[in-house]
C-alpha cells in the first residue's frame, strides 16, 4: 500500500500551532484550535475535523482505517488523550489521558472521563449523552441538563484560545494558504 501524501487543509480562521505533528490527508475546520505538541495522523484514510474543536497538548488523533474519519463540531480533546474512532459527533469531551479504540463510534454530547479506556472487541456506537467514568469505565446517560451552559462555556474557551495562542506560538498554515 503506497503511503498517503501529506496534505493539510487548514481553514483561515483555525488556529494551528507550528509545533503540531500532522501526517496524511488532514482537513481542519473554521475556529478549531490545535495546541502545540498535539498529534494528528491520517495513516490509512483522511481525517476531517469540524469547526470549533479544541485539541489540547499531547492529544493524539489517529485514523488507521481506509474510510474517512470525521470529527464533528465543538469537540474537546483534553491533554494526553488518544482517539482512533472512525467518527466523533458534536459537543463531545474526551478527557485527559482517555483512550478510545477504533471499534467505537461516538455520537453527540458524550463524555469520556479522565484515564478511561474504551476498547470494546466488537464495533460499538455510543448513544447520545453517554458518560463513561471511573477506573472500570462505568457508564451512565446524562440527562442533558446544563447542555446550553456547557456549549456556551466551550465557545468562550475556544474564543479565548484563538485570541491568546497566536500571541505566544507560531502558527501553521495549510497547503492553500
Amino acid at each position: 500500500m503506497p503511503p498517503i501524501r501529506d496534505k493539510f487543509t487548514i481553514h483561515s480562521r483555525a488556529v494551528v500551532c507550528q509545533d503540531v505533528e500532522l501526517k496524511g490527508d488532514i482537513t481542519i475546520g473554521p475556529g478549531t484550535v490545535v495546541h502545540p505538541k498535539a498529534t494528528i495522523f491520517a495513516i490509512a484514510g483522511p481525517i476531517i475535523i469540524g469547526s470549533g474543536c479544541i485539541i489540547e497538548e499531547a492529544a493524539i488523533i489517529v485514523n488507521r482505517r481506509k474510510e474517512v474519519m470525521r470529527v464533528g463540531d465543538n469537540n474537546l480533546f483534553e491533554i494526553g488523550c488518544r482517539v482512533e474512532c472512525p467518527s466523533v459527533g458534536n459537543f463531545n469531551t474526551i478527557s485527559t489521558r482517555a483512550r478510545v479504540h477504533h471499534t467505537v463510534r461516538i455520537t453527540n454530547y458524550c463524555v469520556i472521563g479522565a484515564a478511561c479506556l474504551v476498547v470494546p472487541t466488537d464495533d460499538e456506537t455510543l448513544d447520545d449523552y453517554t458518560s463513561i467514568f471511573g477506573p472500570a469505565a462505568e457508564r451512565r446517560t446524562w440527562s442533558g441538563r446544563g447542555r446550553i451552559q456547557e456549549a456556551d462555556l466551550r465557545l468562550k474557551h475556544a474564543e479565548y484560545l484563538r485570541e491568546m495562542l497566536p500571541k505566544f506560538n507560531r502558527l501553521r498554515r495549510g497547503d492553500g494558504a
